[in-house]
């Protein structure tokens, strides 16, 4: 019998899974796209976390089995062609995500340390190395990466929160460098909004709730209570980590350290020790994301091919694990190596959003069973669906790069489940004869 988990355990893996590295890798690029407005770009974000999060845990109490997006899509929509490519992008967001995780820890890492002369290099070595690392961690020992989890969630929240008082404290003495967060300073609203879609990627880790959801204690009561509480715990973290960020630097200082500017917005207040510090938890933040998703991705690749919407080769071992594990650590490693920063965010927050957009349907179509709002639900769908739109449209003018691989990415994963299912039919055809 499975260890049941408190609701203190399951609201830590909702914030262990969203404050990963999505702050660390993203926080510069949402400064860079709304400026003084930042903290009202991670708000919209958050408002469209919050009631998506509605869904799940209406979804989550309802059914509550182990597979979560999975299993709701399912049970929605029946194995099928539209449902596994769903699945199926699930999988290669996740992959997305570990790229978007290494690629902060390269950044972070390259600051720290110099391997080599010359700086790319350094970030290539770094991001590639760790999801090597991370990989080689799950297939030893998968109670290694529940141990590298919990201790860090504790580690970067405690740094965090100390960051955004020393940040205010900082205020106490520079009142001057809060004019940076004035409207005056704002970009449009159309900039904010596409800021805040852009970094959405940053909230996405709440869904792994859904995952523990069965093991809950008193789930009647807790399923909300896990999933508000740490999504409404997070959005207050990100403004507050926003406002400090702008309020710190000028906003050249932010674009010239994009990739690592959590870190430099330690400096003006505690100097080369901040920046070492911030640095730091960076690392474990990003490295403990890494492991975190090379697990996730693994399992969902697996429960996919076990449904019968991928070939059942994903369902094979290798060193004892799915070998899943595998292929994401090698996808993951050349969408890093391959594309820049915002392309792979832009990525990630589309196919979420997408996502998110079919399981707040889902929670629409079943709200009679859920005893759930169903105007919630559909006010939930039609933002994230505006959300998608309004990142590709606005995107695509600055970031035509970004916007096609996330495009490509989906219709990949549709044509992937479309030629599977054909030839599994003519196969099944065949043999029958």
């Amino acid at each position: 019998m499975s260890k049941k988990i408190s609701l203190k355990d399951a609201i830590s893996i909702g914030i262990g899974g969203m404050v990963g590295g999505g702050i660390f890798a993203v926080l510069g690029l949402a400064v860079s796209l709304a400026k003084g407005g930042t903290p009202v770009a991670f708000l919209f974000a958050g408002v469209i976390a919050l009631l998506t999060a509605y869904s799940y845990a209406k979804l989550s109490k309802k059914y509550p089995e182990d597979g979560g997006t999975v299993k709701f899509i399912q049970i929605q929509f029946g194995n099928g062609i539209f449902s596994g490519g769903i699945n199926n992008l699930l999988w290669v967001s996740y992959i997305v995500m570990l790229s978007l995780y290494a690629s902060a820890f390269g950044s972070y890492g390259a600051e720290l340390i110099s391997v080599t002369k010359d700086h790319a290099i350094n970030v290539r070595i770094f991001q590639t190395s760790i999801i090597v690392i991370a990989l080689l961690i799950n297939y030893l020992s998968m109670k290694l990466v529940s141990e590298i989890e919990s201790v860090s969630v504790v580690i970067k929240l405690l740094i965090l929160i100390v960051f955004i008082g020393i940040g205010f404290y900082g205020f106490s003495i520079h009142p001057e460098n809060l004019s940076q967060l004035s409207p005056s300073n704002w970009e449009n609203p159309m900039l904010l909004l596409s800021g805040g879609m852009v970094i959405f990627v940053a909230y996405e880790g709440f869904e792994l709730i859904a995952n523990s959801i069965s093991d809950l204690e008193n789930k009647e009561k807790n399923t909300e209570k896990a999933y508000f509480g740490a999504v409404g715990f997070v959005v207050a973290l990100y403004i507050l980590i926003a406002i400090v960020t702008v309020g710190s630097l000028p906003f050249k200082e932010i674009a010239d350290a994009q990739d690592y500017v959590l870190a430099k917005a330690a400096e003006p207040t505690l100097g080369q020790i901040g920046f070492t510090i911030i640095t730091i938890t960076a690392l474990i933040s990003t490295f403990s994301a890494i492991n975190a998703t090379v697990m996730g991705s693994g399992r969902v690749n697996y429960d996919i091919a076990e449904d019968d919407e991928l070939p059942k080769y994903f369902t094979h071992k290798f060193w004892g694990k799915p070998i899943g594990y595998l292929i994401t650590a090698i996808f993951s490693i050349a969408l890093v190596n391959l594309f820049n920063l915002q392309s792979i965010s832009t990525a990630g927050s589309a196919g979420f959003l997408l996502i998110f957009c079919i399981v707040n349907y889902i929670g629409f179509r079943k709200h009679q069973k859920l005893e759930s709002k169903k105007w919630i639900h559909i006010v939930a769908a039609i933002l994230c669906l505006l959300a998608f739109f309004t990142l590709i449209i606005q995107q695509f003018g600055q970031n035509k790069i970004g916007v096609i691989v996330a495009l490509g990415i989906i219709l990949i994963c549709f044509l992937m489940e479309l030629i599977y299912q054909k030839t599994r039919t003519v196969n099944t055809t065949k043999n029958n004869e």
